[in-house]
Order: C-alpha cells, then sequence, then structure tokens
C-alpha cells in the first residue's frame, strides 16, 4: 500500500508538471513578438501627433527630438493607429478632450474597416479601455482616444474572421488592455497573420485587443534594446520621462 501511494504521488506530480508546462508562454513567442506591459495607474501614456509648430512628427526620431526640447527622453514608442496618405488619422482621435477627427463609421475595405474596429483610450483619471466602435461613447472626460481596426480579441474571443492558416502575412502591431489597468502593447518581430497575433494577445489573458497597423509598425523600448528611429506615422502611442 506504501507503495502504491507513492506511485500515486509521483504520478499526480508528474501531471502537475505536464500542466504546468502546457500552460507557460513558448518560447516561439519570445521569438516572434516583442511585449511590453505597463501599469497606466502609475505610468502616463501618451498620444503624439503635431510638433508645437504644428508640423507631423511622423517618424520616432521626430518624437525624440521633440521630447528633448522639454528636457524628457522617451522611455517607449509605438505608431497608434492607421492613418492617411497625409498623416491625418483615419479615425477618431481625441488629444488633451480635444476630438481632432471624428468617428469613422464608413463602409469600405481594408484592414481598418474589418468588422467590428474599435478605438482605445484613456480617460482623464488614467482609466484605458479598448471599445468596439459601435459601443463608444465621448462623456468628454476622455483624455486620448485612437481608432483602428479590426479588432483582434472581442470578450476574450479570436475575431471570427480570421483564419488559422491565411497566409495574409505581416509585420503587425496591436494593444490589449488587462482588468487592473495595465496595458499589453505587442509587434510581432516577422510576419504573422491575423489569427497568430490575435492568439498571442489572448495567451497573455487579454479579453479586449485591437489591431494598430501592419508593415509600417514600430517598436521603440530602448530597455529590450529595440530602437528604430524611423517611420511615417499618424498618431504616436509614447511614454517619456
Amino acid at each position: 500500500m506504501k507503495y502504491q501511494n507513492l506511485a500515486g504521488k509521483i504520478l499526480l506530480v508528474s501531471l502537475i508538471a505536464v500542466c504546468l508546462n502546457c500552460s507557460e508562454k513558448s518560447s516561439d513567442d519570445d521569438e516572434t513578438f516583442a511585449t511590453f506591459t505597463v501599469n497606466s495607474n502609475e505610468t502616463h501614456i501618451e498620444f503624439f501627433l503635431k510638433d508645437d509648430e504644428a508640423n507631423y512628427l511622423k517618424s520616432i526620431e521626430n518624437l525624440k527630438t521633440y521630447v528633448e526640447k522639454n528636457g524628457k527622453h522617451v522611455r517607449f514608442a509605438m505608431n497608434g493607429g492607421m492613418y492617411q496618405e497625409d498623416n491625418k488619422p483615419l479615425g477618431l482621435y481625441i488629444h488633451n478632450q480635444k476630438t481632432i477627427t471624428p468617428l469613422n463609421t464608413r463602409e469600405a475595405k481594408g484592414n481598418f474597416y474589418l468588422k467590428p474596429n474599435g478605438i482605445f483610450y484613456i480617460t482623464t483619471d488614467r482609466r484605458v479601455f479598448i471599445s468596439r466602435t459601435e459601443n463608444f461613447t465621448n462623456d468628454g472626460q476622455i483624455q486620448f482616444a485612437t481608432q483602428s481596426g479590426p479588432m483582434l480579441l472581442i470578450d476574450g474571443e479570436i475575431n471570427s474572421q480570421f483564419t488559422q492558416d491565411s497566409d495574409n502575412v505581416h509585420i503587425r502591431n496591436g494593444v490589449c488592455v488587462l482588468e487592473d489597468n495595465r496595458v499589453i502593447f505587442a509587434i510581432s518581430k516577422k510576419r504573422v497573420n491575423f489569427y497568430e497575433f490575435a492568439e498571442h494577445f489572448k495567451n497573455l489573458n487579454c479579453k479586449n485587443a485591437l489591431y494598430l497597423d501592419g508593415f509600417v509598425s514600430r517598436m521603440y523600448l530602448p530597455e529590450q534594446k529595440i530602437e528604430p528611429l524611423d517611420g511615417n506615422f499618424g498618431v504616436i502611442i509614447g511614454i517619456t520621462e
């Protein structure tokens, strides 16, 4: 009986180890995605579009120059949503509670218009949200907002328009919000399809995640030795110190 109990315990420990290994993020994630998590209660996330002379910033290098003039440095930056040829945001953009471009609810072709698309926004008291466009309301207390699309995750489920074997692969970046007011930004290090990108956010326990853009995407994160300075963007999401 003692040996049977011992054997049972060994089997139980083995099963637990297997389950733990199954739940861990695979090493492929580190090779495929760069991820940055920040608590918006503790860290001020800002959106940038133009400099003080009303010129579009466009690139991370220009953002750095602009920020450093004010005695700060850029800790993190990422392009923050789709834009038109003149760098004007394609959808809703709110900057310091002022609506710069209105909500875009048109029907058209392209990633932005894949349903549902959505809005990543930050309130004046630093709460963060991702909302489906049709559910979004502006109560006047929104500090920053950017509209893009498609939504990658909706209530914890991968967007039903995505297929696992899709050959529509690109570098992609996106954002999700956790329930404790943490924000996860991610960019793929190699070309992935929408399903693979959405699955990455799901593995991070995200409920809602929003696609920001594709092959033009950049992440600037010196603490992970990711330091591109180029780009030709509209909105840039940044953290300065």
